[in-house]
C-alpha cells in the first residue's frame, strides 16, 4: 500500500502503521517462504517471535528491533499465493490538537 495510517497509542502519543502485500508466482506456497525469511533474520538486530498457528490459522513471525522502534509481521496473505507484510513504529508524540486521520 502507498500509504500508513497512525494509531493512538494514549492521549499525547501515536504510531505509524502499514502493510504490503507479495504476490508469489502461482503455485507458490507461502508458508516456506515465512519460514525461510524466519531462518535469514534469525542471527540479525531483529527479536523474532513465531506464532503457530497465529490468529488466522497460519504460520508468522513478527519481527522488532531491539529498541522498539520498529516491527513487522509476516504471513500468509489474505488471498491466495500472497505474502503480508504490515509494519509499524513506535509510539511517538504527536502535536495535541492535531488530526491523526489522513494518509501518511
Amino acid at each position: 500500500m502507498p500509504t500508513g495510517m497512525l494509531i493512538r497509542c494514549d492521549d499525547s502519543r501515536v504510531n505509524w502503521n502499514g502493510a504490503t502485500t507479495v504476490t508469489l508466482p502461482a503455485g507458490t506456497e507461502p508458508d516456506p517462504l515465512v519460514r525461510a525469511l524466519e531462518e535469514k533474520y534469525r542471527d540479525s538486530r531483529f527479536d523474532i517471535e513465531v506464532r503457530d498457528p497465529a490468529p488466522a490459522g497460519h504460520y508468522d513471525i513478527q519481527l522488532r528491533s531491539p529498541d522498539g522502534g520498529e516491527s513487522y509481521l509476516i504471513g500468509e496473505g489474505f488471498d491466495p499465493n500472497t505474502i503480508r507484510i504490515a509494519s509499524g513504529s513506535e509510539c511517538f508524540p504527536w502535536p495535541e490538537g492535531e488530526y491523526i486521520g489522513g494518509e501518511f
